[in-house]
């Protein structure tokens, strides 16, 4: 099931992340937020191939089976699947989920880099991610179909690391986008406080002294710009450092309990559910 957010030129799949942008009154086109790429685990690279295709030639793709990231570094290919389009011209990269059905065309003559992989995540429709700077992505294709060629005992490794170092270029460049305003500034230190520091007794005093703000205006901002008060913001972080801990080698509640700063393991129980829904032992 799909829940979506809409607004007046996009719809964001809040599940999964993905952007919808309105292009033509036939449909979306889609794109992958950092939320939603970050999801994306690779488990094994089974080839990088760079190929040359003429204008003119085309091709249908039914139930895909493996993911795949494609690069057009030269030229143009346009990608359809339903009443969609996406278009692949050196700006962006085409990603191509397991099990979806596409065919694609080449309108403008040029080579295009492929890297075909494993990955658990569950999607049915291709997206695309912009980039700005074709050549550095270009390197970065080619310098792991070289790794791949050389075919060192540690390729598998080494081919899953160069996919990973794609897709974080691609993080990377949308995080140099983001300027912080001055408000997100003043909170800035208080955030990184709770992070290091969620296993303490934190109060709004406190975060306030570090951010050299009065206490009522700290309280007011930070829920301004993050949505919920810093409290609830600790109680957030905690809760998420303690579904890692449950994951891990953790000996027994208690434990966990102490890590995270509870009294007791009845605290962060009574806690934890009140959060997830689910008592830590049945997590």
């Amino acid at each position: 099931m799909m829940l979506f957010i809409k607004f007046d030129t996009k719809k964001i799949d809040i599940q999964t992340g993905i952007c919808y942008y309105k292009v033509s009154k036939r449909g979306f086109l889609i794109a992958m937020s950092k939320k939603a790429l970050s999801n994306l685990i690779i488990n094994k690279v089974h080839s990088v191939s760079t190929l040359y295709t003429a204008a003119g030639v085309r091709l249908k793709k039914e139930n895909r089976p493996c993911w795949a990231m494609v690069l057009k570094s030269e030229g143009e290919t346009v990608y359809r699947y339903g009443d969609e389009t996406l278009s692949s011209n050196g700006k962006n990269l085409i990603f191509l989920p397991k099990g979806c059905s596409y065919d694609w065309v080449c309108v403008k003559s040029g080579h295009f880099s492929i890297i075909e992989f494993e990955s658990p995540l569950d999607l049915s429709k291709p997206f695309s991610y912009p980039i700005k700077n074709t050549d550095k992505f270009v390197k970065l294709f080619s310098d792991l179909e070289y790794k791949r060629n050389m075919k060192s005992e540690m390729l598998d490794i080494e081919s899953i690391q160069g996919a990973y170092a794609i897709i974080l270029s691609l993080t990377e460049s949308e995080e140099k986008r983001y300027y912080p305003s001055e408000k997100h500034l003043k909170i800035e230190k208080a955030i990184e406080y709770i992070r290091q520091n969620y296993n303490q007794n934190i109060t709004n005093d406190e975060l306030a002294r570090i951010s050299e703000l009065s206490t009522v205006y700290f309280r007011k901002l930070f829920t301004s710009i993050v949505g919920v008060s810093p409290i609830a913001y600790a109680r957030q972080v905690r809760i998420e450092k303690a579904k890692e801990m449950l994951n891990s080698d953790y000996g027994t509640l208690h434990a966990v309990a102490r890590s995270l700063g509870y009294a007791n393991s009845f605290d962060f129980s009574r806690d934890f559910k009140k959060h997830t829904g689910f008592s830590p032992s049945k997590y």
